[in-house]
């Protein structure tokens, strides 16, 4: 073991008593309009990789702000104190979702500040907690190491992105040139939550996607519906009756083939799920609802965590001006989503989602498709050396138990890490439920800011003892 591993309570001195300066540094970060869907901000985007890797080379990384055909990848390296030591990955993004409806907002979304709140103090600004607040706790930790003892436990390599929130349509390529450069042994990733405020938790399930658009075409032209309705298929209400087909009576999509990859979690893992107390009224009266929906038999955290789902995210065609118009539209379209568990192949669920419309359409219409994108889910294994290291740092810094969970939402990159890079990425996030991601009024409460910090420094140091 290092000098540098055994003096870890140095470096947590160093993260308490220099936290306001931590503050101070995301402050600056979170004023840089990061918008990576927005050309408007591309300025502003290349800045705030800039500003990362400044940011970086300030604590002694080689870094720099790597040109692609989009925004920049932000990519560092530290030898650390042990060349023998493993090499760890940290993965984060720099880029934004917009602020609007700036309206409802408390205050400007990109002019931070911190106020009081129930739990203590927070911060408000749009990317506090995503993803720029929780790129910052890893940074912050390998900060205070580096003041402490001169140097990092081991190895360290750094990769932000800064379409994350725009697609991420360089990442792929840009693992794929970059493979060596970016080879290690594991790769963290702080863009998930926390089971609650003083709870940490890794995130052992993510749910992949399948985003396709459907547009049904009807007539060759928009027609009077004085004229022509009843004696004509019009296409929303075809699409209408189409999307209504999607889910049986039960909550099950009918998708063809939909469930046959589809696992059932091992009744430790659901004992252990129903032991951690999660309250079905308060999930749904934190959203203004009262009764849940979705698979019958199935427990809200399963169908949100390990159970396959679909969503129309959208739907349009015809008028939607004020007043009225008696128009039968040529077509009509609707945004799917579908969220994958494990072993689901996306490619399989799209062509299974081409056959069911196609197999259902009226003969006078014809059907398109657009996918948005098609990501697998993934399930990181819960006994590697790598998790135990990180579950034991987080409960020491916790001092409580840290919990393996699930979560409904998907994180694309990791698919691509482990899929290009061939390395399994520890999921350890540091946000709440609350925290208003992509909402106005985005916060990231200080308690999690510090301990996340003070997590990622433990991290470092039991990652540094694994041989």
């Amino acid at each position: 073991m290092s000098e540098v591993t055994g003096t870890l309570d140095e470096v947590m001195k160093q993260i308490d008593e220099q936290f306001d300066q931590s503050v101070e540094r995301l402050s600056d970060l979170l004023r840089i309009e990061s918008v990576s869907t927005d050309p408007a901000h591309d300025q502003q985007t290349a800045e705030c990789a800039e500003f990362c890797a400044e940011m970086l080379r300030s604590i002694g990384f080689e870094a720099e702000a790597v040109a692609t055909t989009g925004h920049p990848m932000v990519v560092a390296e530290h030898p650390g104190a042990d060349p023998d030591a493993p090499c760890v990955l940290y993965y984060g993004h720099y880029d934004v979702q917009p602020a609007d409806p700036i309206e409802l907002w408390d205050h400007a979304a990109f002019d931070p500040v911190v106020i009081d709140s129930e739990l203590g103090r927070r911060i408000v600004a749009r990317g506090a907690v995503d993803d720029k607040g929780q790129v910052m706790t890893f940074i912050e930790a390998f900060r205070a190491f580096k003041e402490a003892h001169g140097s990092l436990p081991c190895r360290v390599k750094v990769l932000l992105e800064g379409e994350e929130e725009s697609g991420s349509p360089s990442l792929d390529p840009f693992l794929e040139a970059n493979t060596d450069r970016l080879a290690a042994d594991v790769c963290v990733v702080s863009d998930t939550g926390m089971w609650d405020i003083k709870t940490p938790a890794i995130t052992t399930m993510l749910r992949g996607m399948v985003y396709v658009e459907v547009t049904v075409h009807g007539p060759s032209s928009d027609l009077h519906s004085g004229m022509y309705g009843g004696a004509v298929v019009n296409p929303i209400n075809e699409l209408a009756r189409l999307l209504a087909k999607i889910h049986d009576d039960s909550g099950r999509v009918q998708f063809p083939g939909f469930y046959d990859r589809v696992e059932s979690i091992t009744e430790e893992v659901k004992a252990q799920w129903e032991g951690l107390g999660f309250d079905d009224a308060a999930f749904l009266g934190a959203i203004g609802l009262t009764h849940g929906q979705g698979e019958t038999d199935y427990s809200t955290l399963e169908r949100t965590w390990c159970r396959p789902t679909c969503d129309v995210n959208g739907i349009f065609g015809g008028y939607t001006g004020k007043g009225a118009k008696t128009v039968i539209a040529a077509h009509a379209s609707a945004k799917l989503s579908c969220r994958l568990v494990a072993d689901q192949d996306p490619q399989e669920i799209l062509q299974s989602i081409q056959d069911f419309f196609e197999s259902h359409l009226h003969p006078d219409c014809r059907i398109e498709f657009e996918s948005h994108g098609c990501n697998p889910a993934i399930a990181v294994p819960t006994d590697s050396s790598w998790l135990l290291a990180a579950r034991k740092a987080l409960t020491d810094v916790f001092d409580r138990e840290a919990l393996l969970i699930g979560t409904g939402g998907s994180i694309p990159a990791v698919g691509s890490i482990r899929e290009l890079l061939g390395i399994d990425s520890l999921l350890v996030g540091f946000g709440l439920d609350d925290d208003n991601v992509h909402a106005p009024n985005e916060k990231f409460e200080l308690t999690c800011l510090h301990n996340g910090i003070r997590s990622h420094a433990a991290m470092l140091a039991a990652f540094a003892g694994i041989r």
